[in-house]
């Protein structure tokens, strides 16, 4: 308390002499202090004209934390300047924690905590206070804010907030190795006294490992500590507060250490010798024994190759490592033989893969050990002098023909006699035959090449003494060719010429294909045929290489006059004996622009004009095709509804429907009908009866008007459709009556073709050639016209 109360007056010298500056100052209002401890004083009311001596200002108070007094813990005194002591000023708080935490007496301005405080839950508190006025309840001065700090006291032990720990260090690691470094939390203050200050020790774990006492830091104790003597260490370590003096709080945790391994150990094998038997009929490839070299060391330190020494025999078997339980696994590479070597003895060698140069000095990290092989006799089947049996026979040998023979023998002590067959999943069709004893192989039927060219037997040759001891070899038969096809043109050429080819340019290379198997070297020759070379308009060059080259012979061809043209070629092999073919092929002949290039070798674009494209060719055709339909639909409803002439005399004024197949000559045409009937009314006033198949009831005649004279020819049509329509007595189907009216004759008279006295023939088209280059193949075509002679095929 002394000590409290100096340093209180030391802070009041230092700021009333101007030394410090309160945190809150206020210059405008006088302050004034009252010499008790822990008195907060509050700025009085400003006065004009007066200068007042400046105050200090004490805007912090300090409480003890966890107070566990039976009175409540007194904190300081709130004292105005302008309070005389008569009892005018009232005190009041507000705040952080106030009336619940801390109360104030309004009268003397005392302070109390009225319950215990916890400083880890809340270190300080700012409350405001006042001074007011008991009578007109008005405030004598500006509010004035304060703190009050909990002071700590060490009531926190150190926690290790990561515990429990896991670390590792290499083995064989020296003093003083790194390991981990532990850290423990303390709640308390750390800055006030010792309370938070953390000392580290050791309580378990000596002597491998030591720590830090300020650091945490763990470290290694003892040098070369081996993990194939212990691997695992728990640590149990603890922390201390108040700097590990008597009466400070503390703390455990555990820390478990694991020594990783090093390769510090080589791999040695149990023994110095092996022993290994295996049967001479064990397959190639397959694991015939195991060995295995300890290594105390773990994971990849104890990864072991093994070698096989050069040694007697030690090139027939091959050793590899199983990556799953570090064994050496010898496997075999060439087959075994008991009738030629019943033993083998070689050394294997241990050696890690993965080596720590530190421990080099301690010796080679590899060992050896002897490895001896018995071989086993076992009954083998018998073995063919080949791994492969190649033969050749020509097609259409006689049957019976042998061809080759295979031989088996029995290579076990005491050989047994051997048999031969022909397995028949492989000669289904029993083309050949097997002599059981000697092994030849003969023809069973007459073979065809270009059916079959080659046959895949399979012979299976058993012990006489042991038929399930038995081998299987493959005999390849190949059937040798005989000339008996003829070559041919291997494949169909579309030939075109150009119409303004020249003579000498070839149109197409050929190449012949013979069914036959040609042998090496086998040549074809090409020429035309005897009837063909007679004034041909192409020829045949043959280049000698199995190939050749149609050329014209002509200077220039016609599309009109010919176009096709039928080449017969003649193709001869070079074989014994030869054999020959003629094959004919088809040129066409096609229109060509300037460069050789092909625009049209269609027969009706010679007749259609020039740049008539496809599209319109197909209108044209679908126009033609409709038109027919049409006529077809026409002509079928005439027969179908074929009846008796509506009219036969011709002093019938209605009128004649006449049929005929050329263009009529209009109103100017007599010959067709008397169209003096239609103009003349006074015709029609006669009465008439209908010339119609008449019904079962006698139709009476009608009584018609007249017409006026000059009346129209269409309101007369007009009028006799009208009484068509109207008419009561017509029968109940419909009858025909047509009335045309074409008007007056055409200036331009008939556009019809069929009376024209000329014809094509009569026609000149040389004006064609006057007209410039564009029309050149117009006036080709429409020229002077070759005869066409079918005879002509080439």
């Amino acid at each position: 308390m002394r000590t409290r109360n100096c340093l209180f007056l030391l802070l009041w010298v230092l700021f009333d002499g101007g030394l410090l500056i309160p945190l809150q100052p206020q210059p405008q209002h006088t302050l004034a202090a009252e010499p008790r401890e822990n008195v907060l004083h509050l700025p009085g009311r400003r006065f004009h004209f007066h200068r007042v001596k400046r105050g200090w200002v004490w805007n912090q108070f300090f409480v003890l934390e966890e107070y566990m007094g039976s009175e409540p813990q007194y904190v300081g005194k709130l004292h105005s300047d302008l309070d005389k002591g008569e009892g005018t000023v009232k005190y009041t708080l507000s705040g952080d924690g106030a009336g619940t935490v801390f109360t104030i007496d309004e009268t003397t301005g005392d302070i109390h905590a009225i319950r215990s405080l916890d400083r880890e839950e809340k270190p300080f508190y700012t409350l405001r206070a006042q001074a007011v006025d008991i009578e007109t309840r008005k405030p004598l001065e500006p509010e004035s804010e304060f703190i009050i700090k909990v002071q700590d006291i060490n009531d926190n032990e150190p926690k290790f907030l990561d515990g429990p720990y896991v670390a590792s260090v290499p083995e064989m690691s020296p003093v003083g190795a790194y390991v981990l470094q532990v850290k423990a939390t303390d709640a308390d203050d750390p800055t006030y006294g010792n309370s938070a200050r953390v000392v580290y020790s050791i309580l378990q774990g000596q002597p491998y490992f030591s720590i830090d006492p300020k650091t945490g830091v763990i470290r290694t104790a003892l040098p070369n500590m081996d993990r194939e003597v212990k691997e695992q260490y728990q640590v149990l370590i603890q922390a201390k507060d108040m700097g590990g003096q008597l009466g400070g709080l503390a703390g455990t945790t555990i820390v478990n250490i694991t020594l990783t391994d090093v390769n510090d150990n080589p791999p040695r094998f149990p023994k110095s010798i092996f022993h290994l038997k295996v049967p001479e009929s064990s397959p190639v490839g397959s694991a015939i024994g195991r060995i295995r070299a300890v290594d105390p060391d773990f994971g990849k330190n104890a990864e072991i190759e093994y070698n096989i020494v050069p040694g007697d025999g030690g090139n027939l078997f091959d050793i590899v490592t199983d990556e799953d339980t570090q064994e050496g696994v010898i496997k075999l590479k060439k087959p075994l033989d008991f009738e030629t070597k019943k033993a083998y003895t070689f050394k294997v060698e241990a050696s890690n893969l993965h080596l720590d140069h530190r421990f080099h000095s301690v010796g080679p990290f590899k060992d050896t050990a002897t490895l001896k092989i018995s071989v086993l006799d076992m009954d083998e089947p018998p073995v063919f002098s080949k791994p492969l049996y190649t033969m050749e026979v020509y097609e259409d040998t006689p049957v019976g023909t042998i061809i080759g023979a295979v031989t088996a023998q029995d290579l076990d002590v005491g050989s047994s006699a051997v048999r031969y067959f022909i397995d028949w999943k492989s000669d289904g069709d029993s083309y050949f035959t097997i002599d059981g004893t000697e092994g030849t192989i003969a023809t069973n039927e007459l073979l065809d090449r270009e059916s079959t060219p080659q046959y895949n037997l399979s012979i299976i040759a058993s012990k006489v003494s042991n038929d399930h001891q038995e081998d299987k070899v493959n005999v390849l038969i190949n059937v040798l060719d005989v000339n008996e096809f003829p070559p041919e043109i291997s494949v169909p050429y579309d030939t075109a010429v150009c119409e303004n080819a020249k003579p000498g340019q070839t149109i197409q290379i050929v190449s012949a294909a013979d069914r036959d198997l040609s042998p090496a070297g086998q040549q074809f020759s090409f020429r035309l045929s005897p009837e063909a070379a007679i004034k041909p308009n192409f020829t045949v060059r043959d280049f000698r290489n199995n190939t050749a080259g149609i050329e014209t012979r002509r200077n220039g061809y016609s599309r009109r006059q010919q176009e096709l043209y039928f080449l017969p070629v003649v193709i001869e092999d070079s074989s014994y004996p030869v054999q020959s073919s003629t094959n004919t092929m088809t040129i066409r002949v096609c229109r060509c622009d300037s460069d050789g290039t092909i625009l049209s070798c269609n027969v009706e674009a010679i007749f259609l004009p020039v740049g008539l494209s496809t599209g319109a060719l197909i209108a044209i055709l679908l126009c033609i095709l409709i038109l027919l339909a049409i006529v077809v639909l026409y002509v079928a409803l005439r027969r179908q509804k074929k009846k008796d002439t509506l009219m036969t005399s011709k002093e019938d004024i209605r009128d004649n429907v006449i049929h005929y197949d050329d263009e009529g000559g209009g109103e100017e045409d007599t010959q067709a009908f008397d169209i003096g009937a239609l103009r003349n009314p006074k015709v029609i006033e006669e009465n008439k009866i209908r010339r119609d198949i008449k019904p079962d009831s006698l139709c009476l005649p009608r009584q018609r008007p007249a017409v006026e004279d000059n009346t129209d020819i269409r309101d007369f049509i007009h009028q006799r459709l009208q009484e068509n329509d109207m008419d009561p007595t017509a029968p109940p189907y419909d009858s025909l009556a047509t009335y045309a009216y074409e008007g007056n004759g055409s200036v331009a008279e008939s556009l019809s073709s069929i009376d024209s006295l000329t014809t094509e023939a009569d026609q000149d088209y040389d004006f064609l050639t006057d007209w410039g280059p564009r029309f050149k193949v117009l006036a080709d075509m429409f020229g002077e016209e070759e005869s066409y002679n079918p005879d002509n095929v080439t």
